[in-house]
């Protein structure tokens, strides 16, 4: 109390009357800077919070800040990029890259420093040019031509971060549920079923189980019923076709004769159209 430094992070007011708080004194190894002591963890930089006992730091505007942060606020007050690669301000023309800048000597290979071009490739924030990164063996994902560093998906011939792996309609990620191909793509099982599936006669909706084809139409399982009395109808059924709906043989017998009649002539005629008999030509 009497002799130890005050860290100047979370020291402040400890030279007061009032009894020192837990930690505001500096016991071990003391910072010396900016007109300050400190504890070795509290000596951080301002602006991206990296400790900066082991690193060293600059002065900008009265804040201690790490060299990259310096000089970021440097670059950004003359209007100019930093480089990716060394951190300092490029002075010359810019080469971009996936909109970061660099130094065009700086726009190399890690591994071999052959010139790069935009086939580079990425990998834990180094550039490696197509062969040195095909060497290493990482995947590429199918959708953003970056590598994979974590969890690769296998899919469709390619391979994919888990994210980008989406629905070629709703481009939602699939995150491991069920996906269905189709010429080349992936679509989930809802925008599946919505362009390439069955659609109910009766509810209109996408058959997304079983199907019922019958009367030239393709129905619900559930659907498919007796449009008189909605008993439940299967294909072993037997059913006449009425107003294009099915009706089961027990309502049907309740038909008024006149429109069975009717009916049974319309059912003979659909069959004739369907097999049409062949004509002879009678010999002159």
């Amino acid at each position: 109390m009497l002799f130890a430094p005050c860290c100047g992070s979370c020291g402040k007011g400890c030279d007061t009357p009032a009894l020192p708080r837990k930690g505001e004194f500096i016991i071990g190894r003391v910072i010396k800077a900016m007109n300050n002591s400190w504890h070795p963890g509290c000596f951080r930089c301002e602006l991206c919070d990296v400790e900066l006992a082991d690193l060293g730091f600059v002065k900008n505007a009265g804040r201690h800040l790490c060299r990259p942060c310096h000089n970021r606020e440097k670059a950004k007050g003359l209007g100019k990029y930093i480089c990716q690669r060394c951190h300092l301000v490029i002075d010359e023309q810019p080469l971009m890259f996936r909109n970061d800048a660099y130094h065009p000597d700086h726009f190399s290979c890690t591994h071999c420093g052959k010139e790069l071009t935009a086939e580079a490739r990425e990998l834990k924030g180094e550039l490696y040019c197509l062969p040195c990164h095909d060497k290493m063996g990482v995947p590429i994902c199918g959708a953003c031509r970056r590598p994979i560093e974590g969890r690769v998906v296998n899919a469709l011939g390619k391979q994919w971060h888990v994210e980008h792996f989406v629905c070629a309609k709703c481009e939602k990620p699939f995150l491991g549920h069920r996906h269905y191909e189709k010429k080349g793509l992936a679509y989930c099982e809802t925008h599946y079923n919505q362009l390439f599936g069955d659609v109910c006669y009766n509810c209109g909706r996408v058959i997304e189980g079983d199907v019922v084809s019958a009367l030239n139409k393709a129905w619900c399982v559930n659907c498919f019923s007796c449009s008189t009395c909605n008993g439940k109808l299967t294909l072993k059924n037997k059913f006449v076709e009425f107003d294009m709906k099915p009706v089961c043989k027990r309502c049907y017998e309740k038909f008024p004769l006149e429109l069975k009649k009717r009916l049974k002539k319309l059912s003979e005629l659909a069959a004739r159209k369907a097999h049409p008999k062949s004509v002879g030509l009678n010999s002159a």
